[in-house]
């Protein structure tokens, strides 16, 4: 979402488009899926005064209005990714911490059958899935791949 567009989501809900706002948005669409400490990192290259706590509560007020929404990936901080994004799966690598996505199709089969014999009603954004990325899984040692893109 373009800046001009992050102006009309917030003014047609009655907000401003501050400049802490942009930033942390900004920092949103640029980093894909990070942490509120990560995006307080990026945007602070930028403004070196927007506290961890303003991060938070504008991501909170981000995610209120439709603009940003988070997922669980792991234990500690949601991650946050912009709300535009299509539907999608987490696939997270728990060697190298890459996170990728694939389209909620991948898991069909699953969300359907759980609707069908439990009437539950899977939250496929906040659906992540563990495991080895390519690059890890054929890895011979012990050792983190550098820089592993999770493919």
């Amino acid at each position: 979402m373009s800046a001009p567009a992050w102006h009309s989501a917030l003014r047609s809900r009655g907000y401003r488009l501050t400049p802490q706002r942009q930033l942390v948005l900004q920092a949103v669409t640029d980093l894909g899926h990070a942490t509120p400490e990560a995006i307080s990192e990026s945007v602070r290259e930028v403004a070196t005064g927007l506290s961890l706590s303003t991060v938070y509560r504008t991501l909170d007020l981000l995610e209120e209005l439709g603009l940003v929404t988070h997922a669980h990936l792991g234990h500690g901080a949601p991650t946050y990714h912009v709300a535009t994004d299509a539907d999608h799966v987490h696939l997270v690598c728990r060697t190298c911490g890459a996170v990728t996505e694939v389209a909620p199709d991948v898991v069909a089969g699953v969300v359907e059958r759980l609707a069908a014999e439990r009437g539950f009603q899977v939250d496929v954004g906040h659906f992540a899935i563990y495991g080895q990325c390519k690059r890890c899984a054929s890895t011979e040692t012990t050792e983190r791949p550098p820089a592993c893109p999770g493919g």
